[in-house]
């Protein structure tokens, strides 16, 4: 009996070659890898080179326009520490990232708690609650301006149909300063009630039923069960409101653009300030520096202190 000779058309399939599996995740992870380079090309081109810019500058006498620049060392963070207008501009600073923050938080979640909950115009409610925040903070700041300005200002119309005399809201420092504080935590507390929603969204409900039958009343379920549990939502909407309040530009500019004088400043409009009135881009550089130091400092030690609570817990 003789054997069958194998040909190209009985031959049996033969398996192709595998890539070894080691070599396939390598590559894999080389190619993923690839995708940050974009990103990171943006980092560096609009935050880090900048960044890097803007601490050069600020140990020169540049005005901004020349191109001459000379080297004067710590010159400009001398000058900072004895000018008595960038100490009450940088009070003004905290004052706004403090305040908003505190109103941020009480307003925002006493709104979570009122939203939070399935009945006819809730949704209607949260859109508008939250309906601000899209809203450039100049056209806001536009509005709130065309209704307390003096002449032919809203509010003052609607008192003067009472018989009443017309105020001027933006007049004063601490009038304006509170005004500030009050308009940009209103067009903002719709962030806050956000992040506080998805964190009450997220707490189990044996835990309320658990200490309804401890016996526990409404009160004290909010402040040993809710609260605790929303520690991180807690500090999500303190640093994203600090950080925004402690930057506040554009509200300002609006409403008093830094008036009466230069007393309702910020750091970030003294800045502008500075560099394009004053011609002094090496010392407003000096300033810039010192809002990054006071927001990195500011976010650092609340992120510590969230993090010790949450390990404590």
């Amino acid at each position: 009996m003789t054997t069958p000779t194998l040909t190209a058309a009985t031959r049996p399939p033969v398996a192709p070659a595998h890539r070894p599996q080691k070599a396939r995740s390598r590559w894999y992870g080389a190619s993923v890898n690839l995708f940050y380079v974009p990103a990171l090309l943006v980092f560096i081109v609009f935050t880090l080179y900048p960044l890097i810019s803007g601490v050069g500058l600020s140990f020169t006498d540049w005005n901004g326009y020349s191109a001459d620049r000379d080297w004067i060392g710590w010159a400009n963070y001398a000058r900072l520490a004895q000018d008595p207008t960038f100490r009450s501009v940088l009070v003004n600073t905290v004052i706004y990232g403090v305040g908003s923050t505190v109103i941020q938080q009480v307003l925002g979640l006493a709104l979570a708690l009122m939203l939070d909950r399935k009945a006819r115009g809730v949704s209607a409610a949260r859109a508008i609650v939250y309906l601000p925040v899209l809203v450039s903070p100049v056209i806001m700041g536009t509005m709130y301006y065309l209704l307390l300005q003096y002449n032919n200002g809203a509010l003052n119309d609607v008192m003067g149909l009472f018989g009443r005399d017309p105020v001027a809201w933006l007049s004063t420092t601490n009038g304006s300063i509170a005004i500030i504080v009050l308009v940009n935590s209103l067009q903002f507390v719709g962030l806050s009630m956000i992040i506080y929603m998805a964190g009450l969204q997220g707490i189990d409900q044996a835990y309320y039923e658990a200490s309804a039958l401890d016996g526990a009343t409404a009160s004290q379920q909010f402040w040993h069960v809710t609260l605790p549990l929303l520690k991180p939502a807690v500090a999500t909407s303190v640093i994203l409101n600090l950080i925004g309040g402690l930057k506040l530009f554009d509200i300002i500019k609006v409403l008093t653009n830094g008036g009466p004088g230069y007393s309702t400043n910020s750091v970030s409009t003294f800045i502008g300030v500075t560099y394009f009135d004053a011609q002094s881009a090496g010392y407003a550089s000096a300033m810039g520096v010192v809002l990054f130091l006071l927001i990195m400092a500011a976010t650092l030690v609340l992120n510590s202190g969230f993090g010790r609570k949450r390990a404590e817990d």
